[in-house]
């Protein structure tokens, strides 16, 4: 089941898949992660893989940023996660079986400019995540976290133009710029991403747990 507040995006991609559904939902809406679980249930009949991914927060700096957003980017990155997992957990331990993985961002590793609401709320999400792990890895469910780095998506354009605006540089030359920055070269690709996400779902992976995973052609300069 693909979820996002995009339904109709959501239901294109879910008829490029084998019985797979998409679902239009607002994930920072208290309600809405029981009305998925729910949904997931009576379609399929069980639950076994979460992975749960939502936008970004607002760019801005330490200083420009002000109090009271930090409360939207809690209501957007981590309390639907923690609702998810409440749901969803119960239905992954009648099967002693499952996969939880939050899709967060190298920042939570390495401060990036302009994002102090992902450098400093993702974070909580890596710290959820930890503990939860210690607690279900005996009912063999894992769960990990996996950081993009620059991977080319809209969310990364837009940053990209939101930089060039407060540098007052063009577009083309801060993209430049971060792929100079990058090893590998160049920025990664969604479909290279998504087979790391895969792999983490996966009978295979059944003894990594409680990892977070970096995936960004070796931007990250930190040891862990």
């Amino acid at each position: 089941m693909l979820v996002g507040r995009r339904e109709e995006l959501a239901q294109d991609e879910a008829s490029k898949l084998p019985n797979a559904i998409g679902v239009g939902a607002d994930i920072t809406e208290p309600s809405t992660p029981k009305r998925l679980v729910d949904s997931a249930l009576r379609a399929f009949g069980r639950l076994d893989i979460l992975v749960g991914s939502t936008g970004g927060p607002t760019p801005g700096t330490a200083l420009d940023v002000q109090a009271d957003a930090y409360d939207a980017a809690l209501d957007l990155l981590v309390k639907p996660m923690v609702r998810l997992v409440h749901l969803a957990l119960p239905e992954m331990r009648k099967n002693n079986w499952g996969r939880i993985v939050f899709v967060t961002s190298s920042a939570v590793r390495e401060p990036i400019p302009m994002l102090v609401l992902s450098n400093s709320i993702r974070m909580a999400v890596h710290g959820f995540a930890k503990s939860l792990a210690k607690q279900v890895a005996s009912d063999d469910v894992t769960v990990n976290c996996v950081m993009p780095g620059h991977i080319t998506t809209d969310r990364t354009m837009q940053l990209a133009r939101a930089t060039a605006e407060a540098s007052g540089r063009p577009v083309d030359e801060v993209l430049a710029e971060t792929a100079r920055r990058i090893p590998a070269g160049r920025s990664g690709d969604p479909a290279e991403f998504g087979a790391v996400v895969a792999f983490l779902c996966s009978q295979q992976a059944s003894y990594v747990n409680g990892a977070s995973i970096p995936v960004d052609g070796a931007a990250l300069q930190s040891h862990w």
